[in-house]
This record gives C-alpha cells, structure tokens and sequence, in this order.
C-alpha cells in the first residue's frame, strides 16, 4: 500500500478474492453467445478473440517472470544486487488486475460502441495512427503525468506503492493502485480510441499494441540488462526511442530521474536524465555469470512442483507446497517438457554475508528415483552437477532430498570414488539431521518408537539415543536384528522389539504408511527424519516438519518456500553446507561417514539458524 493511501486505492473487485476472474465472465459469455446465434456474414470475430487475447497476456506475463527470474538467479547482467522478499512478493501478487481491468473496459467499449465492434483483422493505417500517436502524444502525457505523480501529494497516496520495490521484477511495472492504473488505461486508449472513431481500427492495432506496451513494461523492469550495446553502436538515435532495463531501474533507486515510458527522449529534453545511466548499462551488461560458494543440488517432487519454484508462479512458490488439482492437469506437459530439456538448472540464488548460495535442481521427479532403471540417468546428472560445481570454484555441494540415497549413490560416496580429490565438498547433512530430530524430542523422553527403513540416520539416532540412555523400540524383528549387530558399546537394554503401537514418540522414516499411523494412540508426536513428510492422516496427533531450522534474517532474497516447509524455513540438507562452508571445514560428509554432532549443532546454532519452535497441529496432507 501507499504511505497514506488515497481514495480509489483499492481494486472495486477485492471482496471477491479468488474469485475476481468471473468479472470476466459476463463478456466471456455473451462474447460466445452472440457467435453462436449469430448468422455467418454477422458474427463479431474481433469480440470473441478479447478472451484469448487476455489469456494470452497472462501467458505473457507468466513467461516474462519465469524468464527474469532465471537470469537473476544466475547473476548474469544483475543491475541491483539486493534481494526480493516474501512482502515484496505478496505486495505484487495480484499483477493480473490490470489484464482484468483492461478486459472489462474492452467488452463495455465493444458493447456500447458501435465502430468498436466487427473490426477487420488488419489495417495498415490504423496499425501507422495508433503507433504514431503513442509516440507523438501518450510518451509526452505519460512523461509529465509520472512527474506529476512524483509530486509529495499524490505520491504518498498512490505511486509510493509502485516504488516500495527497489529491486524491480517484470510484473512490478503494473504494480499500481485502482485510480493509477486505470489513469493509464485512459492514456494508452487514446490511440485506440481515436483509431476506432477513424474507423481505421483493426484487431492487430490493438492485439500488437498492448503486447508492444506489455513487452516494453516487463522488459524494463527486469532486474538484468540484456539490450546488446551493437544495437546502440549501428544506430545511435536509438537510445532516445528505446529504454533499457538498467535505465529504469535508476528511476527506482535515485528516484527522480528517468521519468520517461519507453522513450527516454523526454528526459534528455527537460534535463531528468541520469547521468550514470551508460556507466550502470554497460556495467551490468559485462557482469558475468555469479559464481556461487555453496551449492544445494535438489529435485522435483511432483509434476507440478516445478510450478512451485522461485522460477513457476510466485504466489505458489511465496507458501508451502500443496498438491492443486488444477496443476496436476498440466503433469503431461511437465514430464513432456522436463524430458526435452533434461538438465540441471538454477533455481535460485540467496546471500548469507559473504557467501553466495545456489540451489540447483534436477529434472527428475520423487517416482522416478523409486525406479531402479532410472538410477543410472539421475547419477550422472548428479555426477556432472558436482563436476560443474568443482570447474566453477563452489566450496560446498548439498545432497538434497532423495540425491544422497543409499541404493542410488551409497550416500553420495560413489562420486568421491569416482574423483578421489575434488575441491568441492560434499555433505549429505546427515549429522545435523541427526542433531535436530534429537532436539525436536520432548526433553522428558524415556522412550521412542523407531519406524520406517533403517538408513544411515536410523543408525545414527539409534546411536545418539542409547548414549542418553532412552529406550529405542523398533516393531521389525529384522530391523531389530540390524540394530543389535551395531549395538555392542552401547547400555544393554536400549533396543526392544515392541510388540504393539503403544509409545507416543514415533521417529518416522521412509515408507510408513497411513495404517501404520492409524495404530498409533491418540496424541502421538510424530517426527520425521526422512526427507519427505509422513501423510498426515491423525488429526488427533502432532506432526513436526522435516528436519529444518529457521533462517537469520541476515540471509537475503528469501521469498519463495523451499517444498512444504513454512517461510524462512530450511532444510538441514541445504543449512549444514552453508554452516561447513562459514566454518571452513575441510571434509566431506557423505558415504556412511558422519561430522561430530555437537560440533555441527554448536556451529549452526552459532551462524544464526533456530530450531523450530512446535510441532505443527494436523492440516491437510502435504504428502508427496
């Protein structure tokens, strides 16, 4: 919001909520009526294509956002160095207002306006009016009307909201109030309007203006520069005729120069041009590729999970992941589209003092690391991530999620087999794993429930339990078995075979399932050390997340959920190589090694990380 919002600040279809698309759908509607009824030589094609025209500029939108937020993960050409965050993120959650707002005002237009109806494809000259009266009239209104509204009155109360981003994204550029964007609706149909009283007016007049404006708008407020400087070389009067996204983002950080639209040809005129707009172009044009010191090498879970990432849609990606059924209609397209391209790619990158983090994640899907054929393929994806890694200097790669199995890589030990001496370190997180399911059992604990498949976290627990002298019950005579084979330095009497369901702390690993919960008496705490969440099926019962810690607030451009965990909320896999990279530690932890407990729990604690404070009351399953 602005500082001191004005009136008509707020969009007249807030109330709706989720449900603000259906003022859409009266247009929509009789948009296919008055097709279908009609007779051939008297249906308006120009008033059915509105719909697809709209829908294609979400397209659009969404394909700008994905776009940008690639290249400034990966550093290349970055303007500003500073962060986005989850209150920039819910401030520009509702971009598409101005694709709606534009869409009633063209269905009433086509409506009450007879020459707005039936319009002809194409015509060259109304193409020519339109673009010449943008040039010629909506740049020089738009250039003092935005001066204007730097003005301390109307600056408080409307476009302060648009500036409150100071590192700008594609869709801050329609980040206005009600009254503001629908002065600048007014402003952009004045070409249109005037093209369709001409009678000079065509479906691509408007359908290529408003993506020319769309274009611009989002180009300009990308976070990298990308206009290459041959451009400007060969034809030199362009840079009055085309702004550059390091040209804008001047406006947002020295605030009042580079007034102007998409012409900076007006601030040259009344002297607002910035002087270290070509020092900052060229600057940010040369910036190489960011090279990060720690790596977090993750996957997809679902096939809708990519839409969840800092990269899919940034609403989705600002809360913890929850399976939409709406989403899961697009899982052909997904599986489809991650085959074609099949590599590793950059999903985002945080700044932790002086270390940079990436997180990188593998095309590859939670079902297919359960198929055995697959193991070869995710191998060598994860193999030639390390090698990437170690050719770009990382200090540090973490073993996410299901990349650090024991059938699939015997803990990541393979790849150090492999290459006996990389410079990179590769660490599973499994000691601090190990360190915070132990903080998260009840300090009056004198027994656990030890389920799932025993791994090399079971084992470590198993161990770092039996020295506190808690009794560990385990309900498979073989992992039971298993157990006791390793249990030989430890007090007789801390590993049972349980015979019923009865304990209320269960250490939940890989594979329990809903009717093994099902047994468990009411009230049980369940607690995870596998890297998925159990399926949350007792809501008379407490579920705590995956093992995760909170994130200092000193570790910058947060602002998209990592999986299901909440806000600010990381998992230990990704926390302990930031933690081994600021301590300096020189081993690996992979294979079925493990660094000292305490040691790395003192450490984490040390850098700023918290454990979380409860356990979470049942909700909806989040399970994959």
């Amino acid at each position: 919001m602005a500082s001191t919002p004005g009136i008509l600040t707020d969009w007249p279809w807030k109330p709706l909520g989720s449900f603000k698309h259906l003022v859409l759908a009266p247009g929509v509607i009789h948009s296919i009526y008055h097709y279908m009824v009609k007779d051939e030589t008297e249906r308006d094609i120009s008033y059915l294509l509105i719909f697809p025209f709209l829908l294609w500029r979400m397209i659009h939108s969404q394909m700008w956002i994905s776009f940008s937020r690639y290249r400034t993960a990966k550093g290349t050409a970055r303007i500003v160095d500073k962060g986005v965050e989850f209150e920039q993120v819910d401030r520009e959650r509702n971009w598409d207002d101005q694709i709606l707002l534009n869409g009633v005002l063209f269905y009433i237009i086509s409506n009450c306006i007879e020459k707005a109806s039936n319009l002809p494809l194409w015509r060259t000259d109304g193409v020519v009016m339109v673009f010449l009266l943008h040039v010629g009239l909506v740049e020089f209104v738009y250039y003092w009307f935005h001066r204007a509204l730097h003005h301390h009155y109307l600056y408080s109360r409307y476009h302060s909201h648009h500036h409150s981003s100071i590192v700008t994204e594609p869709i801050t550029s329609v980040i206005h109030p009600f009254i503001e964007l629908l002065a600048y609706a007014i402003l952009f149909a004045i070409p249109i309007m005037t093209a369709i009283f001409s009678g000079t007016m065509s479906v691509a007049a408007y359908f290529v203006y408003v993506t020319y404006i769309d274009f611009m708008n989002y180009m300009g407020h990308c976070n990298f520069e990308f206009i290459p400087n041959r451009l400007f070389t060969l034809f030199p009067p362009l840079k009055f005729l085309m702004y550059t996204p390091s040209f804008h983002s001047l406006h947002h950080t020295e605030f009042r120069t580079n007034y102007s639209l998409f012409m900076p040809f007006y601030d040259y005129i009344y002297g607002t041009f910035s002087k270290s707009t070509d020092d900052l172009y060229l600057k940010s044009l040369n910036r190489g590729e960011e090279l990060a010191d720690v790596v977090h090498l993750t996957h997809l879970t679902t096939p809708d999970s990519i839409y969840h990432l800092r990269l899919g849609f940034a609403e989705l990606a600002s809360r913890p992941h929850t399976s939409s059924w709406y989403l899961s209609l697009l899982s052909a397209f997904t599986m489809l589209l991650t085959w074609i391209f099949g590599r590793t790619f950059v999903v985002e990158s945080n700044q932790f003092e002086k270390l940079k983090l990436q997180t990188w994640a593998i095309p590859k899907f939670h079902v297919q690391y359960l198929l055995q054929w697959q193991n070869e393929s995710i191998n060598s994806l994860i193999e030639e991530a390390i090698t990437k890694a170690d050719q770009k200097g990382c200090k540090v790669l973490t073993l996410g999620l299901l990349n650090q199995g024991e059938e699939l890589n015997k803990y990541g030990e393979i790849y150090i087999q492999r290459n006996p001496k990389p410079k990179v370190r590769i660490v599973d997180g499994s000691s601090l794993a190990v360190a915070v399911v132990l903080n998260n059992i009840p300090k009056f604990a004198t027994q656990v429930l030890l389920t799932g498949k025993i791994t090399k976290l079971a084992f470590a627990l198993y161990h770092s339990l039996s020295k506190k002298g808690i009794q560990i019950a385990v309900l498979n005579e073989q992992h039971y078995r298993k157990l006791n084979k390793a249990s030989n330095n430890f007090e007789e009497g801390t590993l049972v075979l349980a015979k019923g369901h009865s304990h209320n702390i269960w250490l939940v690993g890989e594979g329990v399932g809903d009717e093994e919960q099902l047994k468990a008496p009411k009230g049980t705490t369940f607690i995870p050390f596998y890297q998925f969440p159990p399926k949350i099926v007792r809501k008379d019962c407490f579920y705590h997340f995956t093992p995760a810690m909170k994130a200092p607030s000193s570790l910058e451009n947060m602002h998209s959920c990592e999986n299901w965990l909440p806000r600010r909320v990381m998992s230990v896999w990704r926390i302990a190589g930031v933690v081994h990279a600021m301590e300096g530690w020189t081993e690996h932890e992979c294979g079925y090694a493990m660094s000292d407990i305490k040691r790395v729990w003192k450490a984490t604690l040390e850098r700023g990380f918290q454990p979380l404070d409860t356990p979470m009351v049942p909700m909806a399953s989040h399970s994959l």
